[in-house]
């Protein structure tokens, strides 16, 4: 089983619910409240670019990098009429990032970062977008919290839409801090009319803010915040999405 490779063709029919405006509203508060350099903007692990388009309609020059080409097919294939300039898409996994310039900023969210289960890859993931980021640039992700993958332990989900049909069960490891998903995918294939059936498995692993906060400073950054789920004010107990914001210095 692969993540993504399947789940790509009927991902933004599943995610119907995700609020990517309310999203980039969120992200260009802070922007503001920071100051960017300029307009260059990654949006790392931007599956199928939702958000990178958002952001794009508001005037930001965006690049998206994704390790799926899957999910990066079908953030090329959407309308980009009301663009003033089309994103720039790469496949490339977050701990190799190799990029043409420099950014301005990296937004890297939807608990992507949560999805990176081997520490030493993040770290190396954190180092390269400060390797990139101009000085004075931010860097804003989200994750989901420790408490919030514990609980989904024995859960079992279930979406569908018309065209599309997922059942889920997840399963946490409190040996490894994993919390796997699997995936079993059905999606109307609308020219034969029949029903393509995929298995994938997911995994996101348990970060504390205090790992996180270390990796950042580590890779140099400093001014790092943690806010609550789409708030500008600190986390509160038992919040399952928190957000950091870190600052590369000038």
């Amino acid at each position: 089983m692969s993540s993504y490779g399947f789940l790509a063709g009927c991902y933004d029919e599943l995610t119907y619910d995700v609020d990517y405006a309310a999203w980039a509203d969120y992200v260009e508060k802070h922007f503001t409240r920071h100051g960017l350099p300029g307009q260059t903007v990654l949006d790392l692990a931007c599956g199928t670019g939702s958000l990178t388009w958002e952001l794009a309609k508001r005037g930001y020059e965006m690049i998206g990098v994704d390790r799926s080409p899957e999910m990066l097919a079908q953030a090329a294939e959407k309308d980009g009429t009301d663009v003033p300039i089309a994103p720039m898409f790469l496949c490339q996994s977050m701990e190799d990032l190799d990029l043409y310039g420099t950014i301005d900023a990296c937004v890297c969210c939807l608990d992507s970062v949560n999805y990176v289960t081997d520490p030493k890859k993040l770290r190396r993931a954190f180092q390269r977008v400060h390797l990139f980021l101009m000085p004075g640039g931010l860097f804003l992700f989200d994750i989901n919290t420790p408490e919030k993958l514990m609980g989904l332990d024995g859960q079992v989900f279930l979406d569908e839409t018309e065209d599309s049909y997922c059942v889920w069960r997840a399963e946490y490891s409190k040996r490894s801090r994993l919390c796997s998903y699997f995936m079993d995918i059905f999606r109307l294939d609308p020219d034969s009319g029949q029903w393509d059936r995929g298995e994938e498995l997911h995994q996101e692993r348990a970060y504390s803010v205090e790992e996180l906060t270390e990796f950042l400073r580590q890779a140099g950054f400093g001014q790092i915040q943690v806010y609550g789920n789409l708030r500008l004010r600190p986390p509160r107990p038992g919040e399952e999405r928190i957000f950091f914001v870190a600052r590369k210095d000038s």
